[in-house]
């Protein structure tokens, strides 16, 4: 018989020749996947109650079993338990020493599964339980935004388009257009649970197995919504990792978007708000500066997450059915996007509720660059003229406070009038920055009012989760 150190791996009995050590290392995965430790207990404990419930293990066989996993959990968590490369990842780490523990009955455990199904049964597991944490930290980031729409409802702001004044809005509108991105990002992660949540243990290698297992049994201990439905699919799907990095991406995407507006928003050129001091960092040189470091690096990390759905995307492209030595390099993208998305989502959580509003900058820059021009072409539809040449009228009325250098509410009735008899003394009520805000008093429109409403609305979405 070879004395062949690979006698040793649980895997081992085919081989007449040691694995080099190189390829030891390079194909491990222990390094990463040993984070899957408490799914990887959880299912294997699961999978042992089957077995004794289909009478392959004896009560006595399931409690040492039961219980030797629980002391392995406990040495992990308190960071005592030894991890070896040479075992390669964390199923064979933990079988190996439950084993040793326990002796033959130890090896027993892997009937009717294999580390295919096991594998993906526990990145399923992890994935569902980071779903839930995200879930929690996306609806705690919406209270804070919709808690400052709210105390902000009345705050006058410019509203953009192509980064140009527009129309003045509420601050508090603004907020809530963010919240509604997240509610989007919220249903979609929701969504994604629902593919998530589907057991492949019991697939085995590919085939399903000979033993009469109850995959059913075990899905529910597991928390599962169903047993997956084709052996072959249940090993070497990883759809759901891809749809978790979309998920993640599109996040992202609006996390950096309002990023994009914070940095603008706390510059000099701009300052419309104040970040807290403990969310920004200063400069090695001029000392003056008050950099908006968490925005931008939430900015900067988006390309992160985004990488990750390329690379999930590229790994999955030319895999034939069904598991391959592929699926070891998908752990690491799901597990870097994870901790991203949740550290983007605390710090965003934690600042917006400090995020203070200059108030007065806002207001008058809200005044700058004609904003209530809308407002006068509206008003002289409501007169009966064709919006057209109400258009061209207003045109040529900013035009004139331009060569004055006025804003349309300083301009005299007698300089209004001179562009359209239709204008009289109530046009100035139109032309103020709160004449325009609260006459788009409809739903989704800026008018405080609205704000109010919107925000009881969301709080109450909210607080029903």
């Amino acid at each position: 018989m070879s004395d062949n150190k690979d006698q040793n791996k649980l895997w081992g009995g085919r081989f007449t020749e040691a694995t080099d050590a190189f390829v030891e290392r390079f194909t491990a995965s222990i390094e990463f996947d040993r984070r899957l430790y408490q799914h990887d207990i959880d299912g294997s404990i699961a999978h042992s109650k089957m077995l004794h419930k289909v009478g392959i293990l004896s009560d006595d066989e399931q409690q040492q079993i039961h219980d030797g996993l629980e002391s392995i959990r406990a040495e992990i968590k308190a960071d005592t338990f030894t991890w070896s490369v040479a075992l390669e990842d964390v199923h064979m780490n933990i079988e190996a020493a439950l084993t040793s523990r326990i002796g033959d009955v130890g090896k027993k455990l892997h009937t009717g599964r294999s580390r295919n199904d096991q594998v993906a049964t526990d990145l399923r597991l992890y994935v569902r339980d980071e779903i839930d944490q995200v879930a929690v930290l996306i609806s705690k980031l919406q209270l804070a935004l919709v808690n400052l729409a709210e105390a902000e409802a009345d705050t006058i702001m410019p509203g953009f388009t192509h980064l140009q004044t527009a129309q003045p809005i509420s601050f508090g509108h603004h907020m809530l257009a963010w919240n509604e991105m997240l509610e989007r990002d919220y249903a979609r992660l929701l969504d994604c649970r629902k593919r998530v949540n589907q057991s492949p243990l019991g697939a085995a290698a590919l085939a399903g197995t000979t033993y009469p297992i109850d995959r059913e049994y075990t899905a529910q201990l597991l928390g599962f919504d169903a047993a997956s439905k084709n052996s072959l699919d249940s090993v070497s799907d990883r759809d759901f990792t891809i749809e978790l990095a979309a998920f993640a991406s599109i996040l992202m995407m609006h996390l950096s978007r309002f990023s994009e507006e914070l940095v603008l928003w706390t510059s000099a050129q701009f300052a419309f708000i104040d970040l807290p001091d403990r969310f920004c960092t200063g400069s090695s040189i001029m000392p003056q500066k008050k950099n908006p470091d968490v925005p931008e690096l939430v900015r900067g990390k988006t390309g992160r997450v985004y990488g990750h759905l390329t690379a999930l995307l590229t790994l999955m492209k030319s895999q034939p059915l069904a598991y391959n030595k592929d699926n070891q390099e998908d752990k690491e993208p799901v597990f870097d996007l994870l901790d991203t998305v949740k550290d983007c989502l605390y710090a965003y959580s934690e600042m917006m509720p400090a995020v203070s509003c200059n108030k007065d900058v806002m207001y008058l820059a809200a005044k700058k660059g004609y904003s209530t021009a809308t407002d006068l072409a509206d008003y002289l539809v409501k007169k009966g003229m064709a919006f057209r040449d109400a258009h061209e009228v207003v045109g040529k009325s900013v035009a004139f406070g331009i060569e004055q250098k006025r804003d349309l509410s300083e301009l005299t009735l007698d300089e209004l009038k001179s562009f359209s008899d239709l204008i009289e003394d109530d046009v100035f009520q139109v032309l103020t920055l709160e004449g325009s805000i609260n006459a788009r008093n409809h739903i989704g429109g800026t008018a405080p009012e609205q704000v109010h409403k919107a925000t009881k609305a969301a709080k109450s979405t909210l607080n029903a989760r």
